[in-house]
């Protein structure tokens, strides 16, 4: 695993008032369907759904009492092979996959798993983010897809 952080996803309550929050502190972001895509140097800040960022990360729900944080980070790979062997490589390292890899109805490919103190990382490959050589990501411009 290549030693970087592609994107942050906050579980939020109400994502009109995060994304106040964040405008406010001069935040610029594009939404696109229910979610919040910020551009911060070279990795994305994502506001989502708290509820449903726990059901994509394979938690059973997103109360204080079910260990879900709030937080998801992903790691962006370059193939959907990439993918399949992370997600084996944290398994055997003594993570716990929670979300076994799949592909998307946006077109993406991913899964997600737990490192050994319960912290969720999603897995994905998604062509619409792609890559740079040294592993940066940047975010599309949504308004031109």
């Amino acid at each position: 695993m290549e030693q970087r952080v592609s994107l942050i996803t906050l579980g939020v309550t109400d994502l009109a008032r995060a994304r106040r929050f964040y405008e406010a502190l001069g935040w610029r972001g594009q939404e696109v369907e229910e979610t919040v895509f910020f551009q911060a140097g070279g990795l994305g800040l994502v506001l989502w759904g708290r509820d449903k960022l726990a059901r994509d990360s394979g938690h059973d729900g997103a109360g204080p009492a079910s260990g879900f944080g709030g937080i998801v980070l992903a790691h962006n790979v370059r193939c959907r092979d990439e993918v399949d062997a992370l997600l084996a490589q944290a398994e055997q390292a003594g993570g716990r996959v929670t979300k076994p890899a799949a592909e998307s109805p946006h077109g993406f490919y991913s899964g997600a798993f737990a490192d050994p103190d319960g912290h969720p990382w999603e897995v994905a490959h998604n062509p619409g983010f792609p890559l740079a050589e040294d592993g940066t990501l940047t975010l599309p411009d949504f308004d031109t897809l």
